[in-house]
Formats: structure tokens, sequence, C-alpha cells
């Protein structure tokens, strides 16, 4: 069996999506007021400069360190996002729909207070479910997601083996990538994401040695040292996905 030498995962900056989330939260709104859809929405100001020092981080690894190809969710957000990280740097990039992020249905678009209010049905029943079970009309639960990178990482680990890889996706992403490669349960994978909401540009990896061994998770050292590009503040476990 082909086994990669090494995974990191980096969540986007943050995007245009995210701010207006925020803000609709903050106003009790029903709606995010986003123009455009998931897949186009673009990074903020502040987005790109957490991308740079993303780029920062790529630069200052060693020839050994740095990833041999880079895996990019093909929205807007991340393909930017790796866009000025990777720029400069040598490095194959191969875009790949399966790391999209999770896909919300009807629920797309509605804040917290949105979704109590206008769908209280579903609001009971994902309720009753739980957040990695449940799927809204037309949407995904993260069980779906999972199903499309465990193919994925087989996928990558054929076409590139014994390679170090990059991904760049988004945050529900990144949260499952842990429970595929620590092997978590349900219970820890809810509890880690409650606690440790995934930060826009956070790095996340893995190195293996026999099995996988986590070396840094939801990590933002390389934004707190760039007083540009502060970490984002980082969203609810019930937050939107934008």
């Amino acid at each position: 069996m082909h086994q990669l030498e090494w995974i990191g995962i980096i969540r986007h900056g943050e995007s245009v999506g995210n701010v207006a989330a925020a803000t609709a939260e903050e106003k009790g709104s029903d709606l995010i007021d986003i123009a455009e859809r998931d897949a186009d929405v673009p990074l903020s100001d502040t987005g790109e400069k957490q991308a740079q020092a993303v780029a920062g981080w790529l630069d200052d690894l060693s020839d050994e360190e740095r990833p041999d190809v880079v895996i990019v969710s093909p929205y807007l957000r991340t393909k930017q996002t790796a866009e000025i990280a990777l720029e400069g740097l040598d490095i194959p990039t191969v875009r790949d729909e399966r790391l999209r992020d999770r896909e919300l249905g009807v629920l797309d678009l509605h804040t917290v207070h949105g979704i109590r209010s206008k769908f209280p049905e579903e609001s009971e029943r994902r309720q009753r479910l739980g957040k990695f079970y449940y799927r809204p009309p037309g949407g995904e639960s993260w069980a779906d997601v999972l199903l499309r990178l465990r193919s994925l990482l087989r996928d990558v680990a054929e076409d590139h083996p014994e390679q170090r890889v990059l991904f760049i996706a988004h945050d529900a992403v990144v949260s499952l990538f842990r429970y595929v490669l620590e092997g978590l349960d349900e219970e820890e994978l809810m509890s880690s994401a409650k606690k440790s909401p995934i930060a826009n540009c956070s790095i996340s990896s893995w190195r293996w040695d026999g099995e996988w061994v986590n070396e840094r998770f939801n990590d933002v050292q390389h934004l707190q040292q760039d007083d540009a590009a502060h970490p984002t503040a980082e969203e609810g476990i019930d937050a939107p996905a934008v």
C-alpha cells in the first residue's frame, strides 16, 4: 500500500464571506449578504495578508521540508490563497473538487438565527441527529464530506507515494482530515471542533512514522508574527461555512 511521507493542510485566508457572516450574526440577521455563489467568494484584504504570511512560512522551509505538490479546492478563496502563498515557488499545484467546502443546501446563506427562524423543523432535526450525521436538504453532512476525502487521500497516496503533500481547503475539511488521520470518533471530533475552531490560514500537519503523528494543529504562529496578518476571529461550531 502506498503511503505519503507528510500531510499538511491550510484553511484559506479570511474571505469577504467570513466578514459578511460575522456581521450578519452580530446583527441577528436571518441572511448573510453575499452576492456571489459560494464557489466565487474572494479573499478579503486581511485574507490576502494572511496568505502572504503563509508564503513567508513556506519560504523559510528548507528544500527537504517544502511540499512536493499542493492540492487545492477549486473555490476562488482557496485558489487565491494558493496563488499568493506559492508565488515564486516552483511547486506543482493540482485542483481537486473533492476538497470543496461542505454544501449546505437550503440552509446556504442563512445565519444560525435564520435557520432557527425559517427552518425550525430542520433546526430540531439537526439537534436530534447531531452535526456529524445531519444532512440539510440538498446539502451534505460531515459524514458525506468524509466519503470524498477518504477517496481523495487514497488517490493522492497512490499518485504521490512517499512525498510531502500540502492541501489548501476549508475549515470543515481541516477538522475531518484530523478525524481520518488520528482515528477520532464522532464525540472526539465534535469536541475538538467546538474547542478549537479552525482559524483562517492556520496550518495543520502530520508525518508518517508507522502511523500519522500530529506535528501542529490549527497553528497561527506565522500570522501572529506579522501584525498585518493577524488571525481572523475564529468561528463557532454552529457558524455557517463561508
